[in-house]
């Protein structure tokens, strides 16, 4: 595993909720909605970025179908260029998607092995979600 691999990971939030303490590096929890079945309370969150998970109509659209993964994760990227694109060129911004992205952006060029950026999901598979298509994205524009 690389550095920048090892510098952004994906957590499921279930996950927080059993730690007797917070794994080290900034949590940021990367769904639109907040997960089901988990209290604000029994999870220790460095901050929420709503605005970086898929469009709801792509999120309804993949319905977590993993045969629907390969699409999903070609348009889920191409959302995430257009928004860069659209913040680098003062495109309009009106649901704070560009900010939320760029500040991801930073934390994850901040990130270390030691203090990585943890991408909260509350999606039931751990393997066919969008927090493992931003990390992806994400290691690419920092790597």
């Amino acid at each position: 595993m690389t550095e920048v691999n090892d510098a952004i990971r994906t957590l499921k939030i279930h996950d927080l909720r059993h730690r007797d303490e917070a794994p080290a590096g900034a949590r940021i929890l990367v769904d639109r909605m907040w997960p089901r079945g988990v209290a604000k309370a029994d999870v220790d969150l460095t901050g929420r970025l709503p605005q970086v998970a898929p469009s709801p109509g792509l999120r309804t659209w993949f319905g977590h179908d993993p045969e629907r993964f390969a699409e999903f994760t070609r348009r889920y990227r191409a959302e995430l260029d257009e928004r860069l694109a659209d913040a680098d060129h003062g495109g309009e911004d009106d649901d704070g998607a560009a900010d939320q992205l760029r500040e991801l952006l930073d934390r994850a060029a901040a990130a270390t092995a030691e203090e990585p950026l943890l991408l909260v999901y509350g999606a039931a598979d751990r393997e066919h979600n969008h927090a493992e298509v931003l990390a992806g994205w994400l290691r690419e524009r920092i790597g």
